[in-house]
């Protein structure tokens, strides 16, 4: 695994070099492949850096229609609840872009029962990637972000999910926040050819500590999971996260 530490003194920075990179990272994409894969984190980080992306500085630099979205965790809301990740995306990313319908592949909350919408959902990516049941789909890039206890997408720590090997999307009980969400596996993610963590923050500041350089605990910190054997990761982290890191 190749992994690209950058630290910048604030938020504004980080998320305009974390869109100059979805942008060229997917401008390459789309030359290799003609499709552009992207999962996306929810989030305060994000939210600003899909407001940047449909901004006018930066939506016309690429080609949107050749752009696939999923989702890479969900809270089991239905999908106009505030709570609910795809509307915030939606909202600040999708609308102002006027993207179609056809290129956004959420998970289908109203269906209720989170072990089936999980299980439709991993139908529908293994569909779209043409990917047997043994085959792991390949994202061109993986948006992730990190709690303050180090979980990333709903792998949050000693969770069933962090340890599955086979399925790609999952239920996944969180027994702190006496609630089941839906998320996306580190099989899956550590498949990407990218990935992009976003991290901002002084709360987080001592579980990246941890998790960038401290002993090996991935059951304690899910975040050290992300671990791709091809892929590249880049940790986006502002001055406040990062204060807590040797030569930072």
């Amino acid at each position: 695994m190749k992994r690209n530490v950058h630290i910048f003194p604030d938020t504004e920075m980080l998320n305009r070099f974390a869109a100059e990179k979805f942008i060229s990272l997917g401008n390459e994409a789309i030359e290799r492949n003609d499709v552009y894969t992207v999962s996306l984190a929810g989030g305060s980080t994000p939210k600003s850096l899909y407001k940047l992306l449909s901004s006018e500085q930066f939506k016309n630099r690429i080609d949107w229609n050749k752009v696939y979205f999923f989702f890479g965790d969900e809270r089991n809301v239905l999908p106009a609840d505030d709570e609910s990740n795809f509307r915030m995306v939606y909202e600040n990313l999708f609308l102002p872009l006027n993207l179609p319908k056809e290129n956004v592949y959420r998970w289908e909350t109203e269906l209720k029962d989170p072990k089936v919408v999980a299980e439709k959902y991993e139908q529908s990516i293994r569909n779209f990637f043409n990917a047997a049941e043994n085959d792991l789909p390949g994202l061109d890039l993986a948006l992730l972000g990190m709690g303050e206890d180090a979980h990333t997408a709903s792998l949050f720590p000693k969770t069933a999910a962090l340890r599955e090997i086979k399925k790609i999307a999952v239920a996944n009980p969180v027994e702190k926040l006496s609630t089941i969400r839906l998320t996306l596996t580190f099989p899956l993610f550590n498949n990407s050819r990218n990935i992009i963590f976003l991290v901002a923050g002084e709360n987080k500041a001592e579980a990246l500590r941890r998790v960038l350089g401290g002993a090996s605990e991935p059951e304690q910190y899910p975040a050290q999971n992300i671990n791709p054997e091809n892929g590249v990761v880049y940790w986006l982290i502002d001055s406040e996260a990062a204060r807590f890191l040797s030569g930072a």
